[in-house]
């Protein structure tokens, strides 16, 4: 078993990366975990982190 972590700023990003991923391992899926964490930078402004865990078979 193994694991695949994706971090991407924007969650059309973490999309795509994780399709990419998955044309080739998508039958050795066992679980996929996905969060999303925000914070305010020195100006206020949102920043927003998407990520993702993909558990597997190799």
């Amino acid at each position: 078993m193994k694991v695949k972590i994706f971090d991407c700023d924007h969650e059309k990003d973490l999309e795509k990366r994780i399709n990419e991923f998955l044309i080739n391992k998508g039958d050795n899926v066992i679980d996929i975990k996905f969060s999303t964490s925000v914070m305010l930078d020195e100006k206020s402004e949102q920043i927003y982190c998407f990520s993702a865990l993909i558990i597997y078979k190799d």
